[in-house]
């Protein structure tokens, strides 16, 4: 675990960014398929309405076989038009689309393969179409549903000609079905090879878009943290020359017992705001808090930042309420110190734990982890998460902030006692 930088305003940024997107309601794809998302339900409400003019088609010309057809060529029209139907369905609603178009295309291969065999004797005129015909190009464009572009390529040229095979078969091979089969399969695979072409070029230009988008946010995130970053160092800057130098010449000047008090507040105050400036927080409320009340509100920040732990806890029965704004400063303290262990330890073993006791009042928090550790003497002047966010606002409350850490991991070490002294 190290410092972190002056503010992780990456994510914050990247999601102001992405708040500025258009979007519709009730939607929320990720950053990188905003476009993709929108892109394949308009693929699957077009393919949808096609497929509903095309099935009408065969559904009209197979009910007229119904009445007269075997129990085998009946059940061929149900279970080919059911699955269909499930397809459409799920099309229209957005759900299991993958799955019943890949139902809907096994189906159809498998009626393929056994219509000449259920059908003997149909279908023995060029000019007589049979039901399954008007369903070849809408089984070829659900494979844009489901199947990767080489397979859709595949389907769409097989599916034509295992249709020109099965007639052929049915027609005995009579010459005069090859003239109007070849118009037919003809006509199925140029409809068959636009559609696929379609749907990859719109794919394709969603994709294209979506990475643009993520490539420009990224660089909007890129200079708003940069710009963020230079604010912090101004604002520090200004800090610096008014509250702390102010401070220090207070203190240099102060010869009586009354300036020196005023000096020491002077310093106190500069340190709580050079400690919040990183969180742009004021000290808060100073009622009295309780030690247990501090373990929850650590819980609380943890999980926020997605850490889900729980604050060991051993608070004695004799101990009393901690003013409001120690207890703000422990706990903002020890936040910014699980914090750093989650981006730099991946919280790699992180334990927290907090003791209490009274006469006088100390409460005690310890962050540990197992991570590889770092330098703490190395760590630039510039980089407040420990200076600032840890040691300053602890000592701004008269308490002690001590970080360690080495190879086997990091120590964060907060005290405080009502007397203002650490043990």
């Amino acid at each position: 675990m190290s410092s972190p930088a002056p503010r992780s305003d990456t994510p914050a940024a990247v999601d102001e960014a992405w708040g500025r997107l258009p979007r519709l309601r009730g939607a929320e794809p990720d950053l990188g398929s905003f476009t993709r998302h929108r892109i394949e339900r308009v693929l699957q409400i077009a393919i949808a309405l096609g497929s509903v003019f095309l099935g009408l088609q065969g559904l009209l010309t197979a009910i007229g076989t119904l009445s007269t057809g075997t129990a085998a060529q009946n059940a061929l029209v149900v279970v080919t038009f059911g699955s269909l139907t499930a397809m459409l369905v799920a099309c229209v609603l957005g759900r299991g689309v993958r799955v019943t178009a890949g139902v809907f295309i096994g189906v159809f291969a498998i009626v393929l393969v056994v219509f000449p065999i259920v059908n003997v004797g149909l279908y023995t005129s060029p000019t007589d179409q049979p039901w399954i015909w008007f369903l070849v190009n809408v089984a070829t464009v659900a494979s844009v549903l489901v199947l990767p572009l080489p397979a859709q390529i595949a389907w769409t040229v097989l599916a034509p000609l295992m249709f020109g095979a099965i007639r052929l078969i049915g027609g005995a091979f009579d010459p005069s079905f090859w003239l109007s089969l070849a118009l037919d399969v003809s006509f199925a695979l140029i409809l068959g090879g636009v559609l696929i072409t379609l749907g990859w070029l719109l794919r394709s230009i969603a994709t294209n878009v979506d990475e643009t988008r993520a490539r420009a946010v990224d660089l909007y995130a890129r200079a708003a943290a940069a710009d963020a970053a230079e604010d912090e160092r101004v604002a520090v800057a200004a800090l610096m020359h008014d509250s702390v130098l102010a401070a220090l010449i207070a203190a240099e000047r102060a010869d009586t017992p009354r300036e020196q008090a005023l000096a020491v507040s002077m310093a106190r105050e500069a340190l709580t705001r050079l400690a919040n400036t990183d969180r742009d927080a004021s000290e808060g409320s100073d009622a009295a808090r309780t030690p247990d009340s501090i373990a929850d509100e650590i819980e609380a920040g943890s999980r926020e930042m997605g850490a889900d732990l729980t604050v060991r806890r051993r608070v004695a029965e004799d101990v009393g309420d901690v003013p409001g704004r120690v207890a703000r400063s422990v706990v903002l303290a020890a936040t910014q110190a699980v914090l750093n262990s989650l981006q730099h330890a991946a919280a790699a073993g992180l334990e927290v734990s907090l003791e209490a006791s009274g006469d006088p009042a100390t409460v005690v928090v310890e962050i540990v982890d197992d991570g590889d550790g770092f330098d703490v003497g190395a760590v630039p002047d510039d980089r407040l998460g420990i200076r600032a966010s840890i040691i300053a606002r602890m000592a701004a409350v008269s308490g002690t902030g001590i970080v360690s850490s080495g190879a086997d991991g990091t120590r964060v070490h907060l005290e405080w006692t009502g007397t203002g002294a650490a043990s």
